[in-house]
């Protein structure tokens, strides 16, 4: 498998917010605000990346041997949350303004489907070790893409006439499902 169509297609075809709706929690709920939008994307893709880099071997050096691989979603959670602890330390130390912004969504990455969906998809698609790396990395990128642009579209829309029965989450559901639609007509460029 290509790996620039692996990344490719993680951001874009199969974006992990917009063509599987996964990370849809902290993607509407931190989307408000483009500096906060910005961080939660870079710990999200950081956690993504780290967690494929850690998960993968993990699967196939311990459960595969073992034959133990129904164990994947148990063990793959502890790693996941081990991870967002270090990386919420992390951005509490360097940026306490940050920290505060994105609230209870930063400890919630690790409940995040979005990282355990990469986490799984690489498993069932059985990518190599790169190619799992590629993918995770691809999928955070795609995932921060989307909630960046949702986030710009929900700041410009502080100044339009939104209907008093859409605003707040009714139409943010409503760009999101637009963007999903605006993705999709990326699915003919590359197949996976």
């Amino acid at each position: 498998m290509d790996i620039l169509a692996i990344f490719i297609a993680a951001i874009f075809t199969q974006n992990i917010a917009l063509a599987y709706f996964l990370g849809m929690c902290p993607f509407i709920a931190v989307s408000g605000d483009l500096r906060t939008a910005s961080g939660m994307s870079m710990a999200v893709t950081f956690v993504m990346t780290i967690a494929a880099a850690a998960t993968w071997p993990v699967y196939h050096k311990l459960l595969v041997p073992f034959h133990v691989e129904y164990l994947q979603y148990v063990i793959f959670i502890l790693v996941i949350a081990a991870l967002v602890q270090i990386v919420e330390m992390v951005i509490e130390r360097s940026s306490p303004t940050l920290y505060n912004s994105m609230g209870v969504f930063l400890p919630l990455i690790t409940v995040n489907c979005a990282i355990l969906g990469v986490t799984l998809f690489m498993i069932v698609r059985d990518y190599t070790y790169i190619e799992s790396l590629v993918y995770s990395f691809g999928s955070g990128i795609g995932w921060g893409l989307a909630i960046l642009a949702m986030a710009a579209i929900r700041e410009k829309l502080r100044f339009a006439n939104v209907p008093e029965g859409l605003k707040g989450p009714g139409i943010t559901m409503i760009i999101a499902g637009l963007m999903a639609m605006g993705f999709m007509g990326f699915a003919g460029m590359l197949s996976q």
